[in-house]
């Protein structure tokens, strides 16, 4: 069993998250799922009334419900239950949170809060329709940005707050390396903050040009900037997701994780390749040179190398599970698999949607094929698949286990057949949206676009029967959303009181000692640094020098 270390330097092998720590996660939680809900509502609408089928009522149109679809789903959902499962695993290793680290948690969550409230007030007012990528010159109300700011600071306060923590650990106990689940909290944390200060910079130059103290922007710098912060807050979730797959899933299905300085290495490599390689997502951008495309291509790329490590390092430990308990024959062991166990069910296709969802990846990445796809529905698809499957799945099945561990109540086994249920549907529904999608966008069905049909042009209305399919999937997904939040609240509020276990897998026999030169968090950062500075100094250095002319504040709505 792995062991907790208080800051005593106690051992304790009973481990379970701080009851202070569990208000706070179960508070992000609430946030989260509460956004869930509202984010799935008008995920609906937009399937619907793209396909024709509704007309939003009069004062919204399409891309305000798209805005805020957006931002809630992509920005809130994901960063609160990030912080809820990433806070309680961080209890969990090291016996309770700092008190002033509470302190500053709670400040990050009240700071969130305001943001989230000022820049949705503004999309629903109607002042602020750019979309979740909101660059320039599309102009919102600069509350909408002042929002943003306040978004940024909960975030910094919450990882300032966990690199407080973890530094006091490592001062305790010199000699020991950190607990794992603690390890990819602090690897989370130091991308998420070297991420948002790209989109903090674009931020900060925008406010002054909305409110008129400048005339013009420089729109590809800001660009520039979003997307070293956009590109990398996926792979933040993937990270997240991965802490799970690697630590949590091995415990589930009764086996042992994989060897822990492979885990580490992944981790490290995930923090450092991260940023760099924004660029693939202005392949067809000017302004930018090819040399400097090629360069952010192949550190997309690069990323395939910690995911095809995890890859294998998981179907060993799941193939292993399976022997172990009594499979035969070449696939034999999957039938020896808990299948029925929503905790293993829910990550389990997660991981296996993250094959199809990394191919689509390589796609959106390529040069050539990347001129086909561009702003097409085949992107929509895309991500739906990687964030909607592989990182949503296993924040659901994370819920299994961890709310009611927080909440002192049991995974009853009715929730869990609902959870499976809940799983399954989600699954279909995601299948059937994304995969005619991807369709959709190989024959040019056009993202962001409301109205799709071009005057009854002919191309255009064969787009339509996708689109009827997209309504298709995405009514599925809402009654999965409804299930989940039921679920959620559920096991929050009413399921029967008692100890639900905190599932951390014990590490394989005879594994070599873990080196302590993975515990160097500054010289990582350092590496990102660098990193980071080949990416994009020359580029954003070359945008300014050789600026375009700027644009002024450009509404469309």
């Amino acid at each position: 069993m792995e062991q907790a270390i208080d800051f005593k330097g106690r051992i304790k092998s009973k481990l379970g998250v701080n009851p202070q720590d569990a208000t706070i996660s179960l508070t992000y939680f609430t946030i989260s799922f509460a956004t869930l809900l509202i984010g799935g509502i008008l995920g609906l609408i937009q399937g619907l009334e793209r396909a024709g089928l509704y007309q939003l009522p009069a004062g919204f149109n399409y891309y305000q419900v798209l805005s805020a679809h957006g931002l809630l789903l992509l920005v809130v959902f994901t960063a609160t239950f990030t912080m809820g499962y990433q806070l309680a695993n961080l209890s969990h290793s090291f016996d309770g949170l700092l008190p002033k680290v509470r302190k500053m948690v709670w400040i990050g969550i009240v700071l969130k809060l305001i943001g989230v409230v000022l820049s949705v007030t503004t999309i629903v007012l109607g002042e602020a329709s750019v979309l979740y990528t909101f660059y320039p010159p599309l102009a919102a109300h600069p509350i909408f940005y002042v929002g943003l700011v306040f978004l940024v600071l909960g975030i910094w306060a919450v990882s300032f707050g966990v690199m407080i923590n973890y530094r006091y650990w490592r001062k305790q106990h010199p000699s020991q390396t950190t607990p794992i689940l603690a390890f990819f909290a602090m690897g989370v944390f130091v991308l998420w903050f070297f991420a948002s200060l790209g989109v903090t910079i674009e931020v900060f130059m925008i406010i002054p040009w909305v409110l008129g103290w400048i005339e013009t922007i420089n729109v590809m710098v800001t660009r520039t900037l979003f997307w070293w912060f956009g590109h990398t807050l996926v792979n933040i979730w993937y990270l997240v997701a991965t802490s799970a797959w690697y630590v949590i899933v091995p415990k589930i299905i009764g086996g042992k994780h994989f060897n822990e300085k492979l885990i580490r290495l992944v981790i490290i490599l995930l923090v450092v390749l991260n940023i760099p390689g924004g660029f693939h997502h202005q392949i067809i951008d000017p302004a930018i040179s090819i040399s400097i495309k090629f360069l952010h291509v192949f550190m997309s790329l690069s990323i395939a190398v910690p995911s095809l490590m995890t890859a294998f390092a998981m179907f060993y430990v799941l193939e292993k599970a399976g022997r172990n308990k009594g499979g035969k024959g070449l696939f034999g062991w999957l039938k020896k698999l808990p299948w029925g166990d929503v905790r293993f069910l829910a990550p389990m296709i997660a991981m296996i949607s993250f094959i199809p969802g990394g191919a689509g990846g390589i796609v959106n990445t390529s040069n050539q094929m990347n001129q086909v796809i561009h702003n097409t529905m085949w992107v929509v698809g895309h991500f739906h698949i990687t964030v909607g499957v592989s990182v949503v799945l296993t924040f659901f099945g994370i819920c299994y286990w961890l709310i009611p561990h927080l909440s002192k109540r049991q995974l009853t086994p009715r929730m869990n057949k609902i959870g499976v249920i809940q799983t399954w549907i989600w699954t279909i529904g995601m299948a059937i949206m994304a995969g005619s999608m991807h369709l959709a966008g190989l024959i040019g069905d056009p993202r962001r676009t409301s109205d799709t049909t071009y005057a009854g042009h002919e191309s255009a209305l064969s787009w339509l029967p996708y689109e009827f399919v997209f309504a298709t999937g995405a009514t599925l997904l809402m009654i999965g959303v409804i299930i989940q939040v039921y679920a959620v609240f559920n096991m929050m509020f009413f399921a029967p009181k008692g100890t639900t276990e905190f599932p951390v897998a014990e590490p394989e026999e005879d594994q070599p000692k873990v080196p302590m030169w993975t515990e160097r968090w500054g010289l990582w950062a350092i590496v990102l640094l660098a990193v980071v500075a080949m990416a994009y100094v020359i580029p954003i250095v070359d945008m300014i020098v050789n600026a375009p002319p700027g644009s002024p504040p450009i509404r469309t709505w």
